[in-house]
């Protein structure tokens, strides 16, 4: 439904020129003779842009809005204090109660709002100094997250530096959900399956994403590769996990308790996907050897989304993905003037700077999931019998 109104909608906006979506560079074709084929971009598709991000980066330093924000981020961690207070009172108030799973739900929503805190400390975007934001990072995405703040930070950092691009960008390696034809077609049994229908089984999916994340988090710091402070995040998850699970087994029967428990994780797992999954899935994949300037490397494979204030606090400043991928350590509350900026700069390049409401990104990560998820067929499926031979998005 969210594919074919994103699809709809775009089509009918008048004047619309064809946007990354509509063309994706990304767009699979269904072959007659086997699985299909996934197309990626590089250097002659977007030829380089010499000084284009020089000369944006001078505007937005001489704008200020690279300052930091110390009065934003204190009033942001307040309410989420208050926030946990009010859990904390609920659920001792509730007692027996299956309205606990409310507490919970609310719980799931605030993990992720920290989730945003961690990981604007991770760019530095918080304090000044890179240690104030690396001691922040690991206490509140360890302590009271539950991620691994070194997991995170290298994986993060990899797909800033080359984001959509095959074999650099680990946000699109297979994991339960596969990015790339070539990922798809290898889907064997239940992956199969899945795979087949992965776009509309991605939100279902996201409810597990934070069992997922947590562990994720113990497996990279029991790993035999090198982590710095590897014992200090392992103490930080090892409390957090106590303090959170130990009162909910405590005071709560044993069926409450689980369900409890599992709300809070998939609110969290639900939210943290849907938060990041707009920013850059359904966008142009980047061919291994391409060797694009860094203006359009970030802005190409980027996607914006509409909605102002209130798209901000719902995604914690991720709906400016575009100006977060150009100036990572930029504070939230200055990414909606960096993107009048950035959009004159793009429209002085005709570089396409791609822009979606919240559902229509939906909708264009389902239908871009979905392609992909064809390269799982059966490639010795008679060709005759599919009903659609082509599927872009026009």
């Amino acid at each position: 439904m969210w594919a074919r109104a994103a699809e709809a909608a775009l089509a009918r906006e008048p004047g619309h020129p064809r946007s990354e979506e509509q063309s994706i560079a990304s767009t699979i074709v269904e072959s007659r003779l086997g699985p299909v084929r996934q197309t990626y971009s590089g250097t002659k598709e977007f030829p380089p842009l010499t000084k284009a991000y020089t000369e944006l980066s001078q505007v937005v330093r001489e704008s200020g809005l690279l300052v930091r924000t110390p009065v934003f981020y204190s009033v942001v961690a307040g309410a989420i204090v208050l926030g946990f207070a009010g859990c904390v009172t609920a659920f001792i108030l509730l007692g027996d109660s299956w309205f606990q799973l409310i507490v919970a739900a609310v719980l799931g929503i605030l993990f992720t709002q920290v989730a945003f805190l961690a990981h604007e400390a991770a760019h530095r975007q918080i304090f000044a100094s890179g240690p104030a934001n690396d001691r922040l990072g690991l206490l509140i995405g360890n302590g009271i997250v539950g991620m691994s703040r070194s997991w995170w930070a290298s994986k993060h950092t990899r797909h800033h530096a080359n984001p959509n691009r095959v074999d650099k960008d680990p946000d699109i390696e297979i994991d339960t959900i596969s990015f790339l034809d070539v990922d798809a077609a290898k889907a064997r049994g239940v992956q199969r399956w899945i795979t087949q229908r992965q776009g509309y089984l991605f939100f279902p999916l996201l409810a597990f994403e934070g069992i997922n994340l947590y562990v994720l988090a113990f497996r990279h710091l029991f790993s035999r590769g090198e982590v710095k402070g590897r014992w200090g995040e392992i103490a930080l998850l090892t409390l957090r996990h106590a303090l959170f699970i130990a009162p909910i087994f405590i005071f709560l029967p044993v069926g409450l308790a689980f369900a409890f428990f599992g709300v809070s994780v998939a609110v969290f797992g639900i939210y943290m996907g849907a938060s990041f999954a707009p920013n850059h899935k359904g966008m142009p994949i980047i061919e291994p050897g391409a060797k694009l300037d860094f203006f359009s490397k970030q802005v190409r494979t980027s996607r914006n989304v509409s909605g102002g204030w209130w798209a901000t606090w719902l995604m914690g400043g991720l709906n400016y993905q575009i100006e977060h991928h150009l100036f990572p350590n930029m504070p939230r509350p200055h990414l909606s003037k960096a993107r009048a900026i950035v959009r004159e700069q793009c429209a002085t390049l005709d570089v396409p700077y791609v822009e979606t409401t919240l559902f229509q990104s939906y909708g264009i990560v389902i239908a871009y999931l979905n392609r992909v998820g064809l390269a799982a067929r059966d490639p010795f499926d008679c060709p005759l019998t599919s009903p659609t031979r082509q599927l872009n998005v026009e």
